[in-house]
Order: C-alpha cells, then structure tokens, then sequence
C-alpha cells in the first residue's frame, strides 16, 4: 500500500481498505436509520409490531402474518414504497402513522453519532442527512432524538420521488445541494444502497456493520464498512 497523505485515514475490513483524504472531502452524506440511529425500532416495528397488530386484526396466527408480510416488503424492495408509510397504512388497513407516532420514545441514536458529527462540524465539513424515512417518519425521530441540532441539511428521499437505490434520485440530489461527488463521502448501512451511490460517482462509500445494536454485525461484499465512526475522528482533527 502507498504511503498516506497527511489528513488521510486507513480502514481495514475484511481485506477491503478506503482511504479518506479528508481534505478532499467537502460533504458527508448520511443515512439514518441504522446509521445514526439504533436500527432496533425499525426491526421491532416492521418485523414484530406491524405484522403482530395486522394478524390480530385479521384472525390470522402471529406465523401467518409474519410469511404475509415478508411477500408484501419482499414486492415493494428497493421502491419508494417499501418506506412509505402512507401506502403501508393503504395495504394493510392501519394507521402506520399513529403507530409511529407512539413509538416514538423507542427511537434513540448511536452512542458514536454525536461524537462524529460534532468532529465532522470542527473540520468544516457539510452534513446532510438522506434518507428514505418517510416525513413523518423522519419528524417523529428528529422529536425524540434531536438529530437535527447536528446537521446542516436533512433530506428525504421522499420529497424527490425516488428511493437512494434509483440513479434519479441521485441525480436530484446533487442538483438541489450542489454536492461534488468526487468530494463526498456516503455512509448507509445497506449494501444495495450504497452501490448505487457509487455508480453515480460517490467517492468515497462506507458501509456500518452494527445497525442493529441487538443482532450480531453483518458484512459488506464491495464496499468497506466500520462499526464506530469515534474511529475516524482522530484523523478528521
């Protein structure tokens, strides 16, 4: 390996490497949910509550609910809809909304969100938020976390019609910031999301092991990931 510029950070994962020239870096997009948030309400919510109060309502047991709806998030994968709450309330009869507005308090932040994005603010860096959280969504984690206060942008994916997994939205993106993506770096927690974000031309691409604070790390086959941004700081000061 060549020797690092200065202001230049080294990740080893699993054989993969990304070197972070941070003074060629202008912007740090994030995504949410499992990214600066604990991905543990939104397992718990899709994966135990959803499923859980639809069967209660249509007489059917906890396991066929379940399969019913694995085939329902398995047919809307990767579109706008998979994160839509408005079409989840629609498809199932439920009020997805109310739902998420009560559990609320169950929304809670890394332990190395605000440490990063604190040291990502000294550096000069420019923090927006992408996500493809529905707005509300979006509202009711801001209300319970105040993720807000440390960024400089908050996006969702929603206001421009596509998902982070279509090259439109990636597009509309860069057009309605003026973000460089030659002088980006993108962290998400999704494998197929981050593709995408390097087929546009994202520079630098990082995915998060832990999303879930309650379920064993995952691994990342073309793109290089880390379990504690505090690990990138020292290089960012």
């Amino acid at each position: 390996m060549l020797p690092c510029r200065a202001n230049c950070f080294t990740l080893e994962i699993s054989l993969m490497h990304i070197n972070i020239a941070w003074q060629d870096v202008d912007t740090v997009l994030l995504d949410m949910d499992g990214t600066l948030l604990d991905l543990a309400f939104d397992n718990y919510f899709w994966q135990k509550l959803v499923p859980e109060t639809w069967g209660a309502k249509n007489g059917v047991t906890p396991q066929e609910a379940m399969e019913y709806m694995r085939q329902q998030y398995h047919d809307v994968q990767h579109t706008l809809n998979w994160y839509c709450l408005d079409y989840w309330s629609g498809q199932l009869g439920l009020d997805i909304c109310a739902m998420t507005t009560e559990m609320g308090p169950r929304a809670v932040l890394r332990e190395d969100t605000i440490p990063f994005l604190e040291a990502l603010k000294a550096s000069g860096k420019q923090r927006i938020l992408l996500t493809n959280a529905h707005p509300h969504n979006l509202a009711v984690k801001l209300e319970h976390t105040g993720l807000d206060a440390h960024l400089d942008l908050l996006l969702s994916t929603h206001t421009f019609g596509y998902p982070k997994e279509d090259q439109r939205l990636w597009h509309a993106v860069a057009e309605a910031t003026g973000l460089k993506a030659e002088r980006t770096l993108f962290i998400d927690d999704s494998e197929a999301i981050l593709d995408a974000a390097a087929q546009f031309g994202i520079r630098y691409c990082l995915g998060v092991t832990n999303p879930d604070s309650g379920i064993a790390e995952k691994q990342y086959q073309r793109h290089p990931s880390l379990n504690d941004y505090r690990r990138l700081i020292p290089s960012l000061m």
